[in-house]
């Protein structure tokens, strides 16, 4: 499978399949599709989609390991008092994400994790003092920030990161080549004066600075212990704007409102949805913020199954009101362009004092202000905290604590992966691949090593 391959997702699965795929019934679903690849009768649209599935479900089947014993097991150990019934509570809420597997019931691999970030209740409870004095670390430290775009007019910050990638020892293939791809800073919008400092070992290709999603990649054939690994700096320049609909220009663009297939799609519910939220509305600004204003308020926050397992991703939050950071971003992105107001993608990474981590937000487009961003996620989190003032800050503007990789959704890399991407869609820790197929990200260590960190006079 190839990168283009994913436009083979629009393609509705026979009726069959779809009922084994719904209830879980994995092991017969494979057989039933690995009969139908080897058959003659199959459209190569139809034999690409069936190739997609399979793929999908192997990843989807290996992200959901826990029993519903073991699942409450792991969080007693975590959460005081935790019980058996306040996990069949959690799933019922469709909290605690589950599938069927083989007609087992199996939760996700992160499903503790996410239960904690997003219940309150779970969070007092926690064993370990030290992730919530973190998490309390985390929102002092962004309050100040906001306190200071908001005095001052902006801020920067200059970063200093060390990203790595090495091939897990039981992956390693002695005497193959092998292709590796490491994000880097895109040059350009917030991010500045990017500088790919030192590269170990020697590179094949760097990719062009405003390259859509951007990496360093290595390609040969390597020792086992090989680390390979990029060091590089920037300055994250942010503004602070306070947009006003009476401002608006009565001449407003329209690139970014095409649809982008298979996620970023004009599905009946879709236009449906936005009609509900934007209604008679006209104003290009407002009409952002009250589909801002739905995203923030009526989802919750979730961690998601591997993009990759996921047929609609927008769809997923549009219907089931959950999801994370990029589902958060594409629900906006989509509803935005399905009104008529021009939204794009970004992502790459949060980088604070405290964490590294993987994040995606946003971006829209209003004249006369021209480019400006949403985290939906975060605006979510304000909201879910009670701390409205943050949530509207997240309306137009962002935090400098980002590292930039992505500009562009389901974009290739320079040059191309051969095989499918772990996630197709995104680009933040890395990936690798050999010549005959491509690794899981359980294959892979991957690493961000904050080198420095320094607010500047803007």
């Amino acid at each position: 499978m190839k990168h283009e391959d994913l436009q083979y997702l629009l393609v509705d699965l026979p009726g069959d399949i779809r009922r084994l795929k719904d209830a879980g019934e994995f092991s017969h679903m494979r057989r039933v599709i690995e009969m139908r690849l080897s058959g003659e009768k199959l459209t190569e649209p139809m034999r690409k989609r069936l190739e997609l599935e399979l793929a999908m479900t192997q990843m989807l089947d290996a992200a959901y390991p826990y029993s519903a014993e073991e699942a409450a097991a792991l969080a007693a150990g975590s959460i005081r008092d935790f019980t058996p019934a306040e996990l069949e509570h959690y799933r019922d809420l469709d909290a605690a994400d589950w599938i069927y597997v083989d007609a087992q019931v199996r939760y996700r691999r992160n499903f503790l994790t996410n239960l904690i970030k997003t219940r309150p209740e779970l969070e007092a409870r926690v064993l370990d003092e030290k992730r919530l004095n973190d998490q309390h670390s985390n929102r002092d430290m962004l309050e100040k920030m906001m306190a200071k775009m908001r005095e001052k007019g902006g801020a920067a910050v200059k970063f200093r990161i060390r990203a790595s990638v090495q091939v897990k020892p039981e992956a390693y293939r002695p005497g193959k080549k092998i292709r590796v791809q490491i994000p880097v800073p895109v040059e350009g919008s917030q991010m500045k004066d990017v500088r790919i400092l030192k590269i170990s070992p020697e590179p094949a290709h760097v990719a062009a600075p405003d390259y859509p999603q951007r990496t360093v990649c290595f390609e040969g054939v390597y020792p086992q212990e090989t680390v390979f690994q990029v060091e590089y700096e920037y300055v994250n320049r942010m503004r602070y704007v306070k947009p006003d609909p009476a401002r608006v220009s009565a001449s407003q663009p329209r690139f970014y409102t095409e649809e982008l297939p298979p996620h970023i799609v004009f599905k009946p519910y879709i236009r449906m949805l936005a009609s509900q939220i934007v209604g008679q509305e006209t104003n290009p600004l407002i009409k952002a913020r009250k589909i801002y204003d739905y995203v923030t308020t009526v989802p919750t926050y979730s961690f998601m199954p591997p993009y990759f397992c996921v047929e609609d991703l927008p769809g997923f939050m549009a219907t089931r009101l959950k999801g994370d950071c990029g589902v958060f971003s594409l629900l906006f992105i989509t509803l935005c362009r399905a009104a008529g107001v021009p939204a794009r993608w970004q992502s790459g990474l949060y980088t604070t004092p405290m964490e590294i981590g993987c994040h995606d937000w946003s971006q829209f487009y209003v004249a006369p202000y021209g480019w400006m961003y949403v985290d939906g996620s975060f605006g979510n989190s304000a909201h879910r905290n009670g701390n409205e003032a943050r949530r509207d800050f997240y309306f137009g503007n962002l935090d400098p604590y980002r590292m930039v990789a992505a500009t562009e959704f389901q974009h290739e890399f320079d040059p191309p992966m051969d095989f499918m991407r772990y996630d197709p869609y995104d680009n933040q820790e890395g990936e690798a691949e050999y010549e005959d197929g491509g690794l899981h990200n359980s294959q892979i260590y991957t690493d961000q090593e904050m080198l420095e960190i320094q607010e500047l006079d803007d």
